[in-house]
């Protein structure tokens, strides 16, 4: 007897019967190219998760940015982002070396003595006697460089402005700046009274011009006893 199965379109709709052999054949097929799609979607998994995981331990240890590679997949070869990780998980803390200074003993160096070096060094080069520089000095301002008068003098040598900008004094309470300015103008008093020391010191206080109205030593009370307090100094050193 004869059966009608009613299959004769079936092959239209995919649903024909296929053989065993058939059937492995497409199977092959199938796994071919689903085979490598499948292990590239397994290795972005991964990848994905390995980027979470470094990504997590980054934020967790946020003193040691530098060990945890941004992109390990660019960065470094893989067994080399092993070595890696397992450093970044097991790392101590960097030490801090701390600095600390103390001064074991101090010694306060007398106001005369605070400026020898520069005083020695203004006597040779402008030719003048240190005892004098040092003598001016400590009249003019008792060895104080932030000294201001009055009158508007400034510094050790209580220099006027007028003459600090002449000599190209830039900073009239810089003490070297200010002694050799001074001393310079020393030297120049010195040569215009052909050294006479009461002269020069006269002139330093009230000025060339006071010396010479009045032929000497002007009649300033100021001036009369600060020629006397310089004079006094010198015998002294």
């Amino acid at each position: 007897m004869a059966i009608q199965l009613g299959l004769s379109r079936a092959h239209e709709y995919g649903l024909e019967l296929r053989g065993g052999m058939d059937r492995r054949r497409g199977e092959r097929r199938a796994s071919g190219r689903e085979g490598p799609e499948r292990r590239r979607g397994e290795r972005r998994g991964r990848r994905t998760l390995r980027n979470l995981l470094l990504t997590s331990l980054a934020i967790a240890l946020p003193h040691q940015p530098h060990l945890a590679p941004s992109n390990p997949r660019t960065t470094a070869p893989s067994h080399l982002r092993t070595v890696a990780l397992s450093h970044l998980i097991t790392v101590q803390p960097l030490l801090r070396a701390d600095v600390t200074t103390s001064i074991d003993s101090f010694v306060a160096v007398p106001p005369f003595k605070a400026y020898e070096d520069v005083i020695q060094e203004a006597a040779v080069v402008h030719d003048v006697d240190p005892r004098l520089i040092r003598s001016v000095m400590q009249m003019e301002s008792a060895f104080n460089p932030f000294a201001v008068s009055r009158a508007g003098a400034l510094g050790l040598m209580q220099l006027m402005p007028e003459l600090a900008t002449e000599l190209d004094v830039a900073d009239p309470f810089d003490p070297r700046e200010n002694i050799m300015a001074g001393t310079q103008y020393l030297r120049r008093l010195l040569d215009q009274y052909n050294g006479n020391i009461t002269l020069t010191l006269a002139s330093y206080n009230a000025g060339a011009t006071n010396v010479a109205r009045y032929g000497g030593v002007p009649p300033f009370e100021e001036t009369q006893n600060y020629v006397v307090g310089v004079r006094n100094l010198l015998r002294r050193r």
